[in-house]
């Protein structure tokens, strides 16, 4: 029988999508004073592979990375999605905004390995973690790349994305 031991801390990913300068500074607060100080943050990059978010969110997408500096338990992750989705519901129902969704927040985390994002959405590819809530291994590091797969999203096959996760899994590597 095989030893248990904890999982090694990871580095906590958010990504915030938003055309409005306002909900990424109000989203930003609400993050830093959960999980404390950022790492490092992704240029904004344009949502330009999808227009599943048009209807709800808005024309004109950017989508910025936070890493946080604080270590981070990969089993929190369910209750970290929980969290994320109580903040966008609290930014839409102050009504500055006309859009029915003017925030998204999608959290997972990163280790040297692998690159892993929550959902509240079951699919074949995803595992149940609990609450409500599937993680799924959107891309994994091998041969000194990050590598998708058949169900990657189409965005995080960009490299500019992969650049900014090598950035995060060296900061990682650094920690410690």
């Amino acid at each position: 029988m095989g030893q248990l031991r904890s999982h090694p801390p990871v580095l906590l990913l958010t990504a915030v999508i938003t055309r409005h300068e306002a909900a990424f500074a109000w989203a930003q607060e609400r993050l830093i004073e959960q999980w404390g100080p950022i790492a490092l943050a992704s240029p904004t990059f344009a949502v330009v592979e999808t227009d599943y978010y048009t209807p709800t969110m808005g024309p004109n997408l950017g989508k910025t990375f936070l890493a946080f500096d604080r270590p981070y338990d990969p089993g929190d992750v369910g209750s970290t999605k929980h969290q994320t989705n109580d903040w966008e519901a609290e930014y839409a129902a102050l009504g500055r905004h006309e859009e029915s969704r003017p925030l998204n927040l999608d959290p997972g985390y990163l280790t040297s390995a692998k690159v892993v994002l929550s959902s509240t959405k079951d699919h074949a590819h995803r595992i149940y973690v609990g609450q409500g809530m599937y993680a799924e291994i959107t891309l994994f590091y091998r041969h000194g790349a990050w590598q998708s797969h058949e169900f990657t999203f189409p965005d995080y096959r960009r490299p500019d994305y992969h650049a900014f996760f090598t950035a995060c899994r060296n900061h990682l590597k650094l920690r410690g």
